[in-house]
């Protein structure tokens, strides 16, 4: 009965099958970690409906097609059966010339939040109206020509808006007279007289939307500045700008674009081509979003749980003190809620200020446990030392973004070196097995 009982103590303090059971035990925790991400997929999901919500009643990103002239023509068949019908040939700008003065702000519903903005927007440049060759008999109406501007959400909108082409003032009047080109927008009706070659024009007018704001470079030579006191725009779509500068004040960003470096001609007729396939312009971006920092974090939690068990585990071989299993399991629940918590603060503080607070409770929490357990200030130090430089380095890690990758397998391999040179000082077959 003597030698049962020495056995099952040899088996409760055998350092192999410690380290087995928390190896088994690790990979359990991945269970806890993926709920963790799934309520962190959640909240983002959240806020981008959100987003969403508040772009719908605002207005939505918007993207600025235009102006087009177009100026319809009757064609008749050679062919004695056949009817006549009417198509719309469409006239690019000969040089476009776009001003916009952008004004930001972020709503805010509940702890979500968006970007929206006003933007002052200037269209100039003029049309250049050549011979409209058309091998079938034709007539051209150029009493019925119109003028579009393709605008993805009219209810962005605001005030009256007046077309200046040629001596002419025209308003506006909504919707598009055809959708060859875009569904949604408004039309000035020009009536040209088909004697004027060159046709210079002026519009301008304010839009709101949200997110994002896109151009279409439907002029020969397109020329788009813009500038706005929002500090983290991003670039996007088929051109990037020729020239921008970013500072805390704002940003200033000018593309310059020719007809060489679109998929669409000068001038065409129906429906063959659609110039908003080459868009471009910029990003309204919220400059922390921590839904995706948090998930980040929250990939590297297998790590926080096997460096603070090795840890543990060379606190027993130095200090001769044994730490329960179940001790274990609850310094591993302690890691695995820091994760919940950061998230759930950093909905409220941003996510720096909540990871600090949540990786400062952490360690303290864990720091305070060892040393009610072993009474000893070394090995608590130890520890403690060690979750504030693994805290450190994975808040570096998700700071960087380019380098992350490469901060991360250097930081690996260096803390692997340390715990080799750690494990060759201890005489591990000298320890209770």
């Amino acid at each position: 009965m003597k030698i049962e009982i020495s056995d099952n103590k040899k088996w409760q303090h055998s350092l192999t099958l410690k380290i087995v059971l928390l190896a088994v035990f690790g990979v359990f925790l991945l269970i806890p970690l993926e709920m963790i991400k799934s309520i962190i997929r959640e909240r983002l999901k959240n806020s981008e409906d959100v987003k969403k919500d508040i772009a719908f009643q605002w207005s939505g990103q918007q993207n600025i097609c235009g102006p087009i002239l177009n100026i319809p023509v009757w064609i008749f068949p050679s062919t004695t059966d056949a009817e006549p019908y009417k198509i719309v040939y469409h006239i690019m700008p000969e040089s476009l010339i776009i001003s916009g003065d952008i004004q930001t702000e972020t709503r805010h519903r509940s702890i979500y939040q968006a970007v929206v903005y006003t933007a002052d927007l200037s269209l100039s440049g003029e049309f250049i109206i050549s011979d409209i060759k058309i091998a079938e008999r034709n007539e051209i109406l150029w009493n019925e020509s119109y003028v579009t501007l393709g605008i993805s959400d009219n209810r962005g909108l605001k005030g009256d808006i007046s077309l200046q082409i040629d001596s002419d003032n025209i308003e506006a009047i909504p919707g598009a007279e055809d959708s060859d080109l875009f569904t949604s927008g408004i039309t000035f009706i020009s009536k040209l007289s088909g004697q004027k070659r060159e046709i210079p024009f002026v519009l301008k007018f304010k839009l709101s939307g949200s997110e994002s704001l896109q151009f279409s470079p439907v002029g020969k030579t397109t020329k788009v500045s813009l500038q706005s006191p929002w500090n983290s725009p991003g670039f996007s779509g088929n051109f990037l700008p020729s020239e921008r500068s970013i500072s805390e004040s704002g940003f200033n960003a000018k593309w310059l674009i020719t007809n060489l470096n679109r998929n669409f001609p000068q001038t065409w007729t129906g429906r063959s081509y659609v110039p908003s396939n080459d868009n471009f312009g910029v990003d309204f971006i919220l400059p922390v979003d921590h839904y995706q920092k948090s998930l980040r974090s929250a990939k590297y939690g297998i790590l926080f749980i096997a460096l603070t068990f090795f840890a543990l585990i060379f606190v027993e071989l130095t200090t001769k003190e044994n730490i329960h299993l179940f001790q274990y399991i609850l310094v591993a629940l302690g890691l695995v809620l820091f994760f919940s918590l950061l998230n759930a603060i950093s909905e409220h503080t941003g996510f720096n200020m909540a990871y600090f607070i949540s990786a400062s409770s952490t360690i303290l929490l864990i720091s305070f446990f060892l040393f009610t357990l072993i009474k000893k200030y070394r090995p608590v130090l130890l520890i403690f030392g060690l979750l504030t430089v693994l805290y450190s380095f994975i808040f570096i890690l998700l700071t960087l973004n380019e380098y992350a990758y490469l901060a991360g397998n250097i930081g690996l391999f260096v803390i692997l070196g340390v715990t080799m040179a750690l494990s060759v000082k201890l005489n591990l077959f000298s320890t209770k097995t």
